[in-house]
């Protein structure tokens, strides 16, 4: 079993910065790819980015050109670089791995971490 752990949210001005982190733990054998989601209130789980363990990367047109998904230093590891923020970015984001090819449909991840918020204010 996988076990993801997100980190780095928090609050920031409109038109900041932050940068997500998350690392894989427990039953991490093999390679994973990973992907980034998000969830705001009454809204459905949305498609930020992916990444396959090769360094292949798809991002959301939401967010082309303001976030970079890469991966960590440590193996199973994915940051979420997120620069000029909106308020519309505000949500709780997710990380989520498969051992399949990643795709933008959260039913195609096995693993889920908990989520970090991340709140930006006009």
């Amino acid at each position: 079993q996988v076990q993801l752990a997100e980190s780095g949210g928090g609050l920031v001005q409109a038109g900041g910065s932050l940068r997500l982190s998350c690392a894989a733990s427990g039953r991490t054998f093999t390679l994973l790819n990973m992907a980034w989601f998000r969830q705001a209130p009454g809204k459905e789980r949305e498609f930020v980015a992916s990444i396959t363990y090769r360094g292949a990367r798809v991002h959301a047109d939401s967010v082309k050109g303001r976030f970079s998904i890469s991966r960590g230093i440590g193996i199973n590891t994915a940051d979420l670089q997120m620069n000029s923020l909106r308020p519309e970015d505000t949500a709780l984001y997710y990380c989520a791995t498969t051992t399949g090819e990643p795709t933008s449909r959260p039913a195609d991840y096995d693993a889920w971490g908990r989520g970090t918020q991340v709140t930006v204010s006009s």
